[in-house]
């Protein structure tokens, strides 16, 4: 019996629940290296869903992921910013290596406009990255048909088929609800620091927050730019009659 289990421990997708999957996945290094150890594999996984649940914008949740993001572009491959609350921001991924002629700003109408056009991304392969955001979406918009789990486990799929970085930005409030994502961490932003909790991961969820970016306690202005920076909407000229 116990030749049994340790040859069942050994497949991949398999292991035990007191401790991280060891099998072999395709990963890149955040740059964070604390964050990196805690992750299975040694980095933020690819060809799968990730979320990243977060309140408010502009705390940090885009830059973090700048290294990963930058391994995933490699070989010219695309980054999709699909319903991003803001403009990503052109100096911040030029400082961090991250080609801007490889970066695409999709502005879906609805909700299930920005699902689809996460799967095909996904799926086409010649995403490196898929960013998507579903809390920006029209007042009043109901969900897509079909359940969001079920759109989920799409993007999920798409994301193995086009061996891409999918990520998923969503509110703290999505930490009750079930997910097919094989990673969520959530961020939060309190006296200065950002720290990160992983309540789902491939093994048990991290018992200690991480910190990630400690500020000085005076007043000082972050040591980044940015990933994301709001604009001014479109002006809509007056019809001027003949």
């Amino acid at each position: 019996m116990k030749t049994a289990i340790a040859d069942l421990a050994r497949l991949p997708g398999v292991w035990r629940g007191g401790e991280l999957e060891h099998a072999a996945h395709a990963v890149a290094a955040t740059g964070h290296a604390a964050l990196d150890r805690e992750l299975p594999g040694g980095g933020w996984p690819l060809a799968t869903l990730s979320e990243v649940l977060h309140d408010g914008v502009g705390i940090g949740e885009v830059r973090f992921l700048f290294g990963a993001l930058d391994r995933a572009s490699e070989g010219e491959r695309m980054v999709a910013w699909i319903n991003a609350p803001h403009l990503p921001y052109a100096p911040a991924l030029a400082q961090a290596g991250i080609a801007l002629e490889h970066c695409t700003v999709v502005r879906p109408a609805t909700r299930e406009d920005a699902l689809w056009a996460a799967e095909q991304a996904l799926r086409s392969g010649a995403c490196g990255a898929v960013l998507l955001w579903l809390e920006s979406t029209l007042p009043g918009e109901r969900r897509p048909r079909g359940g969001e789990y079920a759109w989920l486990r799409r993007l999920q799929l798409a994301a193995q088929a086009g061996c891409s970085m999918a990520v998923l930005f969503r509110s703290t409030a999505a930490e009750a609800s079930s997910t097919p994502a094989h990673l969520r961490v959530v961020l939060e932003r309190k006296a200065g620091s950002l720290t990160l909790r992983i309540p789902k991961r491939r093994g048990p969820p991290l018992a200690s927050p991480i910190v990630l970016e400690r500020l000085a306690a005076r007043s000082v202005p972050a040591p980044h730019p940015p990933a994301l920076v709001p604009v001014d909407p479109p002006r809509v000229l007056p019809r001027i009659a003949a």
